[in-house]
């Protein structure tokens, strides 16, 4: 059964929107922003999630307590065990292995009943549940939604650029006749040119047992009441409109939902607790110029090799710039660990700050001394970096993240890439290097030093920028949009009363 925490509510007319996200931390992060930013709008919220989990939100929960937002967690058992997962092992990213992402998926559906009890619960009092806003990847929470009449939108964590190139690979069947992960697929409809290896293409990547989840997903994506998606009109208004014309559907661009967050305690609350004390990373920052750091992170799903990541650091340490170097956890191995040991360190001490396991990635990227980002280019790692205003140094892993790259290199004009010729399969240790320290050290080169191409990246980043954080503020498209989205799923409670 599900237990709740969080403030009492005594509005009964307000719009009540429960939130179901996919249980890993590029998915779940941008699901907390989107909770912060329906309360500040004025709706109540009830944030649904799972014990480990909600220990890795207690910040995020604190936070909203403390600012008396309508934000509540509910927590359901997870049924880990059940499945053939490990005691505990609640999110994606403590998966070992791909293999077992089934298994994950599976025991994420079994939620079902129990959160259709918790809702049934919250209608026979007011505020009733106006609306349910799910992950695509929980399609079988559209059945709850249709079971109990209540409006379900899908979320995706992706833009629309994204978005697009999904669906015209899933709705046209365009991978099905490819047999070389080579080969060059192009995009029918797409409204701006583009053209990917199979290999890099969204839904080329399968799990054991995922296909028929796929295909669920898919379905109920086709029924669903809408779309909520982290991005701004101002961004990709093109994508955006052709995405929504191709798929009927409504479409709420109440991005970039990181926005939702001004003040440094409300970043440091985001996602699992910090690998690094805040105050010591920037006070190491504020010693450091304007503009001369790279930050480099790639994400909690990321797998590198040993010698990649060596290779990637003497890379940063050939380029002579300051840096500031993410390392997952799953990163931690003992021969990275004793090349770190072995003199890497002391060679950048003064220089270079590495950090182990989960970083503050916004107070980072906001700080002045951050001039660029080097990513793995998923979308919230994306949509971070462009309201940082930051230019971009773009090395994609798997999925979506390799379109996201063509819509920052190609489309925005705010990065560089730096060569990855084949995908990094997720939770699948890479086998090779596949770049090497020059190509790094190019890169940032591009991107970091004086000339025209910097200068010109570095201008469009900053008014990118600019674009975000007007999209969120009063008046804003973003901001129009939330409060219509508010307002028509709460008349559409009100008329079922």
């Amino acid at each position: 059964m599900a237990s709740a925490a969080g403030r009492p509510l005594a509005d009964n007319n307000r719009a009540h929107f429960v939130l179901v996200p996919l249980m890993a931390q590029g998915h779940a992060i941008p699901m907390a922003d989107m909770a912060r930013l329906l309360a500040d709008h004025g709706a109540q919220v009830s944030f649904v999630t799972t014990p480990a989990n909600a220990s890795r939100m207690s910040a995020f929960v604190a936070h909203a307590e403390a600012t008396g937002l309508a934000i509540r967690l509910v927590t359901l058992r997870f049924p880990a065990v059940d499945f053939g997962l490990p005691d505990g092992c609640e999110s994606a990213d403590m998966l070992g292995s791909k293999d077992l992402y089934g298994n994950f998926l599976d025991a994420c559906a079994a939620l079902r009943d129990p959160l259709a009890a918790f809702l049934r619960e919250e209608q026979r009092r007011p505020p009733a549940p106006s609306c349910i806003v799910s992950d695509a990847m929980h399609w079988w929470a559209a059945g709850v939604a249709r079971e109990l009449g209540i409006p379900r939108l899908s979320f995706n964590g992706n833009c629309g650029f994204a978005s697009l190139v999904r669906y015209i690979v899933i709705h046209g069947n365009l991978l099905e006749h490819v047999a070389d992960e080579d080969e060059l697929v192009r995009f029918p409809g797409f409204p701006t040119p583009l053209e990917l290896a199979k290999a890099k293409c969204p839904g080329s990547m399968y799990a054991p047992g995922l296909k028929e989840i796929r295909k669920k997903i898919y379905e109920e994506e086709i029924r669903c009441a809408g779309v909520a998606m982290n991005s701004f009109h101002d961004l990709e208004p093109v994508h955006i409109e052709s995405f929504r014309r191709i798929t009927g559907k409504k479409v709420w661009t109440v991005g970039p939902m990181c926005l939702c967050n001004q003040e440094s305690s409300a970043m440091a609350a985001r996602g699992n607790k910090a690998s690094v004390d805040e105050a010591r990373c920037l006070r190491w920052l504020d010693s450091m110029k304007e503009g001369s750091v790279i930050f480099v992170s790639f994400g909690s799903l990321a797998c590198t090799e040993p010698q990649q990541l060596v290779e990637l650091g003497l890379g940063l340490e050939a380029s002579g710039k300051p840096f500031v170097w993410v390392i997952k956890a799953g990163d931690r191995l003992p021969q990275v660990e004793e090349w770190l040991a072995e003199g890497f360190e002391e060679r950048v001490k003064d220089r270079g700050m590495i950090i182990r396991g989960w970083a503050p990635q916004l107070v980072i990227l906001w700080h002045q001394a951050v001039g660029g980002f080097m990513t793995h280019c998923g979308w919230n790692s994306t949509i971070e970096g462009i309201c940082a205003g930051v230019p971009m140094i773009t090395w994609p892993h798997f999925g979506e993240q390799f379109v996201n790259e063509r819509l920052v290199v190609d489309v925005l004009k705010t990065g560089v890439e730096v060569g990855v010729g084949g995908v990094t399969q997720w939770a699948t240790e890479q086998k090779e290097v596949k770049v090497g320290r020059n190509a790094v050290r190019a890169a940032l080169s591009k991107l970091m030093d004086e000339g025209i191409v910097a200068e010109e990246m570095m201008m469009r980043a900053k008014e990118l920028g600019i674009k975000a954080r007007e999209a969120l503020a009063v008046g804003g498209s973003s901001h129009n949009n939330v409060n219509l989205l508010i307002q028509e799923m709460g008349n559409k409670a009100n008329a079922t009363d």
